[in-house]
């Protein structure tokens, strides 16, 4: 992916010099004669390094460097002086110059310069993504099943994951879909580059729309900087695109740009930028009825359907349940600092018996609570919440009724919430205290409803 320069300087030749000098390295360049023309380019693009004179007409290097940093910090700045002088340097590096170049410049000592610097850049980049990353690798050892269903999903993971096709995953809520699209990422090619999951329905569209593409300063009220997109940031890597079922068909439309021409644009600019991003999607939706009822476009679809994943619910996958459960024991009894080792036998019968509405989430939500509440060495079915065992109301009432997903976290709320707090009644359905707040709006449920 060709890196961005711009160069401002009132020297003609010198300008287009540099240009041809840095367009034939395969840079893409643009020019400004002088810091107000620079300022425009700057606010209507991304640029990865700057080239800037310290004499300039009008506004000067100085102002200039420092009305960049005061919009983009993190921008790379390089200026260029005939005044060999320490005042002069030193005022730059610390109005914020990456470093500086004397005049008459160089062509080999400023190519130099600007490789080190990008370089810099891109190490400091690696260096956070990695410490990031390093206390929690998302490998095939983090997608735990002894099911020929699990394991053949694993099997396909190992197959696709190095190539620069897009990815669909679908599965029930709690399935663990963001697991497998980070142990897709991690294994391919692209595992050094950045991740970015992103959650179609929690994010406004407006908003959405100026986190993944960025702006330039003044797109909107508020925008008193230039931002990078996420798109941007994803540069080189995955994003993974959560809930696609719920983007707004404008939305929709843009991405669909995006995937097709691997362009995007920020809010408020003229200028596109080349990006190389793999997207994989996912969905607890009916995607063919999405697609049929027209919420989700069907040349979309396509685009991201090149490979399709179906995970499995919890309930179709019981003889992983004691595996799954081991491993969450161990985790939340050493986190938690609690004595539990093991499960009582009745516990592991109960739990094999319950239908798992919320999946493995549900799973894991649940022996984090028991680990909490256990005062002993093993799991006893009277630390697991109410409506699991067999001969609770609720549960045959639920199953004879079979009720959707949504119908059932209803139901449990309705029944459950006079006995739990907010904290409580958000794990048992696997879910957060804001997402319970927005059911309860969403069904025009109150808090003290019976």
């Amino acid at each position: 992916m060709a890196q961005r320069l711009l160069i401002v300087d009132d020297e003609t030749t010198l300008c287009e010099s540099l240009r041809r000098v840095f367009e034939r390295d395969g840079y893409e360049v643009a020019t400004a004669g002088d810091a107000e023309s620079g300022l425009k380019l700057f606010e209507e693009g991304t640029f990865d390094l700057i080239l800037s004179d310290i004499l300039l007409p009008g506004m000067n290097g100085i102002e200039f460097l420092e009305t960049i940093k005061q919009q983009a910090p993190e921008q790379l700045v390089i200026v260029m002086t005939a005044y060999a002088s320490i005042e002069t340097a030193v005022g730059a590096l610390r109005a914020g110059a990456h470093d500086y170049i004397l005049k008459p410049v160089i062509h080999e000592e400023i190519k130099r310069l600007v490789r080190l610097a990008l370089s810099a850049r891109s190490l400091k980049a690696e260096n956070l993504l990695l410490k990031k990353q390093i206390e929690d690798r998302f490998d095939f050892e983090h997608i735990l099943g002894k099911s020929p269903t699990i394991q053949a999903l694993i099997e396909m993971v190992k197959k696709i994951a190095d190539s620069r096709s897009n990815v669909l995953v679908l599965g029930e809520t709690g399935t663990g879909k963001e697991l497998f699209t980070r142990a897709i990422h991690h294994n391919s090619c692209r595992r050094d580059k950045t991740f970015v999951p992103i959650n179609c329905s929690a994010i406004p569209d407006l908003l959405l729309e100026s986190e993944l593409f960025g702006y330039v300063r003044g797109a909107f009220t508020g925008a008193n900087q230039t931002k990078r997109g996420l798109f941007e940031e994803a540069d080189g890597g995955t994003v993974f695109l959560d809930e696609i079922a719920d983007l707004s068909p404008t939305l929709q439309t843009k991405l669909l740009r995006v995937i097709d021409d691997h362009e995007i644009r920020p809010l408020g600019s003229n200028q596109s930028r080349k990006v190389d991003i793999r997207f994989i999607a996912a969905t607890n939706k009916d995607i063919a009825k999405s697609v049929k009822d027209g919420t989700l476009r069907e040349d979309l679809y396509y685009r991201l359907n090149v490979v399709t994943f179906l995970l499995p619910p919890l309930r179709d996958r019981k003889e992983d349940i004691q595996l799954l459960t081991g491993q969450f024991l161990k985790k939340y009894a050493q986190e938690l600092g609690k004595p539990v080792q093991e499960l009582d036998p009745e516990t592991i019968k109960v739990l094999n018996d319950y239908d798992w509405p919320g999946n493995v989430r549900e799973l894991r939500n649940i022996v984090e609570r028991a680990v909490l509440i256990s005062g002993g060495q093993a799991i006893k079915p009277e630390h697991l919440p109410e409506g699991m065992k067999k001969n609770d109301p609720f549960q045959h009432e639920a199953i004879d009724q079979a009720l959707s997903i949504e119908n059932y976290a209803q139901a449990l709320i309705l029944r459950y919430q006079p006995k739990q707090n907010e904290q409580m009644l958000a794990k048992m359905l696997g879910i957060t205290r804001k997402a319970l707040w927005q059911k309860r709006k969403r069904w025009g449920l109150h808090r003290n409803q019976t």
